[in-house]
C-alpha cells in the first residue's frame, strides 16, 4: 500500500524542512512547497493526502486556496498554520471545510493528531469518489428512454403511471426498467433510489 502523501506549503523555507523531516520520520510521503501556485500545478498523487497551509502566502491567501482547489477538483483536507492565529479566523477556516487550524508554535503531536484525522477523512472522501466515479460510468450506458425511465421510477412512479406519462405500453416499461437494473447494477428499487440520489438525478432524501 502506498504511503500517505503530505503537501506542506509555507513561504518559509525552515518550516518546510522541519515538517518534512517530522512527517517523514513518521512515516509519510512529503512534498513542500514556498508558493500556492507551484502547490496548485503540482501533478497531484492519487492517494491518501492531506494538505498543510501556511494562512499568510506571498502570492496568494491560504483561505482563497480551496476555490482554486476546488475547480481543479482538489479535494484534499487541509489543516491550516499561522504564526498569527485567532478565533475569527479559525472559525474562517473550519468553516471552509478545514479539518484544523493550529496556531505556531504548535507540538508536533497536535500536528500529527491533525493530520491522522486529514487522512481518515480523505480516504472516505476517495472512497466516495471513486463510487461516484463508477455510478456515471453506468448511467453514461443508459439509453435516453432507459435515463428518464431510471428518474420515473427513482422519483417513486409505479410503472403503469410511467407507461402513461409516456405514451407506451406497460410491457415496454417493464422491458426499460429491467434494462435500467441490469445496467446499473441494482438488486432493487431501493438500491435504485440511492444510485440516483448519488448521481443527483433526483434530491436526496432527508
Amino acid at each position: 500500500m502506498s504511503k500517505p502523501i503530505i503537501y506542506v506549503v509555507d513561504d518559509d523555507v525552515s518550516v518546510c524542512r522541519a515538517l518534512s523531516l517530522l512527517l517523514k520520520s513518521h512515516g509519510f510521503e512529503v512534498e513542500t512547497f514556498n508558493r500556492a501556485k507551484d502547490f496548485l500545478t503540482f501533478k497531484h498523487f492519487k492517494r491518501a493526502s492531506c494538505l498543510v497551509l501556511d494562512v499568510e502566502l506571498p502570492d496568494i491567501n491560504g483561505f482563497a486556496m480551496q476555490e482554486p482547489m476546488l475547480a481543479q477538483q482538489l479535494f484534499i483536507p487541509i489543516v491550516f498554520i499561522t504564526g498569527h492565529g485567532s478565533i475569527p479566523m479559525s472559525v474562517k477556516a473550519m468553516r471552509g471545510g478545514a479539518v484544523d487550524f493550529l496556531a505556531k508554535p504548535f507540538t508536533d503531536k497536535e500536528l500529527l493528531a491533525a493530520i491522522d484525522r486529514a487522512i481518515a477523512k480523505n480516504k472516505i472522501q476517495n472512497k466516495e469518489q471513486a463510487e461516484l466515479t463508477k455510478i456515471a460510468e453506468f448511467i453514461k450506458t443508459l439509453s435516453p428512454t432507459e435515463l428518464e425511465v431510471f428518474r420515473l421510477v427513482a422519483s417513486g412512479m409505479a410503472n403503469k403511471q410511467i407507461a402513461y406519462k409516456r405514451g407506451i405500453v406497460l410491457q415496454t416499461v417493464k422491458v426499460h426498467r429491467s434494462r435500467v437494473m441490469q445496467k446499473l447494477r441494482a438488486k432493487n428499487v431501493t438500491e435504485l433510489i440511492r444510485l440516483a440520489e448519488k448521481a443527483k438525478i433526483i434530491p436526496a432524501q432527508k
